[in-house]
């Protein structure tokens, strides 16, 4: 049987792309593990799948001062020397890796055995982490033509992203069921990010009532931001976080504000959403949003307010925008050629595992 590593973790962003590549890679025949960090979130999401989950130690890689800087490359170290380990025990015949920090000691570890490693970068820029993986990686994915070409030729593919199967499945009455709306308005969706965005949570509250005068609202505000005062409002549903639900949520939706995180916007594309991106500040970021953000807009598949110029006057122009206008985003998100992101990804892990032979 063949056998793939996958290796991803610190954020969702880092984790869903790959549980959405698993049951494509189980119908053709893959032996999955995975090799996360030893206590980081994607432990549970991966072994709730089901997947044989090994941990290594795993150093963050700072761009800032931190005394943590003096002690994190010696994990690094150990997470290599426990990665070469796995391999010689696992034998894969190819690793993908996802990105985040506790990837660069499996790249290097199955780099140095000979294993071919395809790297996937969302963002329009690699991140420290992809930055140090990528001269080990034999094929890169990215999600946008900008990206491609900062790269050698051949080396790097526009793939996209892997999309849930899911999220393509959502059942709008449930959610309208489960939301406990009454009437017909249309639905308007914020998605602030897991940890929920304190500017785009107050920006919605702060005018919740003209909202409500032409959308229901649905709002997925992070963890410890609920906001007690409004849980009786009628038409309003807010919530930390939700997990199988939100595919119905996206079906019921007909337009969205979200942040710009790579995955969330390619979930958003791949499910043509009229949407309004509030891209994180690069006072907060490296500014990775900010460029996702410009791309999509340039393609013209979103609205984008700058974090900056966030106030109730930009949020209704945007809203009114994008909703009156609903069917030139659609058209202009169905035009787009990634359609088969996973078909694409697993054809080229293919094509490595059967060259390699």
């Amino acid at each position: 049987m063949k056998r793939i590593i996958l290796t991803g973790g610190g954020t969702a962003g880092h984790v869903t792309p790959n549980m959405a590549l698993m049951p494509e890679l189980k119908k053709h025949g893959y032996d999955i593990q995975y090799i996360g960090s030893y206590d980081g979130m994607e432990k549970k999401l991966i072994e709730d799948m089901g997947i044989p989950y090994h941990g290594i130690a795993s150093g963050k890689l700072r761009r800032y001062f931190s005394m943590k800087n003096f002690s994190d490359p010696f994990k690094v170290l150990k997470g290599i020397s426990e990665a070469k380990k796995l391999m010689k025990e696992l034998k894969p015949d190819v690793v993908f890796s996802k990105g985040g920090f506790v990837t660069v000691p499996v790249v290097f570890a199955a780099h140095s055995a000979g294993i071919p490693v395809v790297i996937h970068e969302s963002d329009m820029t690699p991140g420290l982490a992809n930055k140090l993986a990528l001269p080990k990686a034999t094929k890169v994915c990215c999600n946008f033509p900008e990206t491609k070409d900062l790269f050698p030729e051949g080396k790097a593919v526009v793939t996209g992203t892997p999309i849930r199967e899911e999220l393509f499945r959502g059942d709008s009455a449930f959610a309208y069921n489960y939301c406990g709306f009454t009437d017909n308005k249309p639905v308007l969706l914020i998605v602030g990010g897991s940890s929920g965005s304190v500017i785009i949570n107050n920006a919605i509250r702060d005018n919740i009532d003209r909202l409500l005068e032409t959308f229901n609202v649905i709002h997925l505000c992070g963890k410890d931001n609920l906001d007690e005062s409004l849980k009786d409002k009628k038409g309003y549903v807010q919530y930390e976080y939700v997990k199988k639900e939100l595919a119905g949520m996206l079906a019921l939706c007909d337009i969205i504000i979200s942040r710009a995180g790579a995955n969330a916007i390619c979930e958003l594309l791949a499910l043509r959403k009229p949407n309004i991106l509030i891209p994180l500040s690069k006072a907060a970021s490296r500014g990775d949003q900010i460029l996702n953000a410009q791309s999509f807009e340039k393609s013209g598949y979103s609205y984008v307010i700058q974090e900056e110029e966030l106030n109730t006057e930009s949020l209704f122009a945007g809203i009114n925008e994008v909703y009156n206008n609903k069917e030139k985003y659609i058209q202009a998100m169905e035009s787009s050629n990634l359609t088969d992101s996973t078909g694409i990804i697993i054809n080229m892990i293919e094509d490595l595992v059967n060259s390699h032979d």
